[in-house]
């Protein structure tokens, strides 16, 4: 029999760019929790100050110590509530989220789900194709790994997602080009921001636009590559 516990772990989603896409349940949590654990402070700290939310913030990213981790588990297990927050979007989703989320499960402890704000479901509903099968690839490597990366993204049967660095959008796609030039993109730039952009064409043709606007490469890009 597994003892009962006080204190909940709350994941909420927060917006990935437009802070009016939080919904009122995340508000509510983050109001209602003890603490809130953020990949970066400074970032949660300007969504709080939005919507008036007062809270300690903690810092917990990939680099955090697991004793640490441990150490915010161990408020939960006496009695406290939490919520993790990311920078932007799902923890969990292509973020060290899941480390946390995996220790306080070992120890009992009740995760709750906040929904909210995806860059794969906002570029999945704007595709205009069958998105029914996917698979989601998170961000390329940088070096080791890239090419077995994109060699899997060239060969998949179904759409790939996949997120994508400014630094490397143009090496990135013109190695997806020399892999598999039948490929058609999706690109999805800044999403919900105010410079948002959705790019559709052939590998080879949204080479062509970057490089005929060198000053869109930058932002947050997200890719469906079928």
């Amino acid at each position: 029999m597994i003892d009962t516990i006080s204190g909940m772990l709350y994941v909420v989603a927060t917006p990935i760019g437009n802070l009016a896409d939080i919904t009122l349940r995340a508000i509510e949590t983050l109001k209602s929790v003890d603490f809130i654990l953020a990949e970066d402070t400074r970032v949660t700290k300007k969504l709080l100050a939005k919507y008036e939310i007062e809270k300690l913030v903690y810092s917990a990213h990939e680099h955090t110590e697991a004793k640490k981790l441990e150490s915010f588990l161990d408020r939960i297990e006496n009695g406290e509530n939490a919520a993790i927050v990311t920078d932007a979007g799902t923890p969990g989703v292509s973020d060290p989220g899941n480390v946390l989320v995996s220790l306080a499960l070992s120890r009992g402890i009740a995760v709750v789900p906040i929904p909210g704000v995806s860059a794969v479901a906002a570029l999945v509903s704007v595709a205009g194709i069958d998105m029914r099968e996917f698979s989601f690839f998170g961000f390329p490597p940088h070096k080791k790994g890239r090419e077995t990366f994109f060699r899997k993204v060239a060969v998949s049967e179904t759409p790939v997602i996949y997120y994508e660095s400014p630094h490397r959008l143009m090496k990135n796609l013109e190695l997806l080009d020399s892999l598999a030039p039948e490929k058609r993109v999706i690109i999805g730039r800044e999403l919900t921001k105010m410079y948002e952009e959705i790019i559709r064409g052939s590998v080879a043709e949204t080479i062509m636009y970057f490089t005929e606007h060198p000053g869109k490469v930058k932002g947050e890009f997200s890719m469906v590559a079928y």
